[in-house]
């Protein structure tokens, strides 16, 4: 579900905030998105002390169909 999150993100994403939308602990995700980007599913973009987190094109396609299975299974 983070890639669906970040795919479907308004503004700038980070590791802090994507652990708050998901109620997951920060270091879990960080965890999670380490091997997501090991996967070629996401980037990490160095902004000072934060990490802005991006999908690849990659991710972006992985998203983009979990998000069209959710929605096969809410009909």
């Amino acid at each position: 579900m983070m890639l669906v999150e970040l795919k479907n993100a308004k503004a700038d994403v980070y590791a802090s905030s994507l652990a708050k939308q998901i109620d997951c602990t920060y270091s879990h995700v960080v965890k999670i998105l380490q091997e997501m980007e090991r996967e070629g599913l996401i980037n990490f973009d160095k902004q000072g002390r934060l990490k802005l987190l991006t999908l690849t094109k990659r991710g972006f396609d992985v998203a983009d169909r979990i998000d069209s299975i959710r929605s096969i299974l809410k009909n």
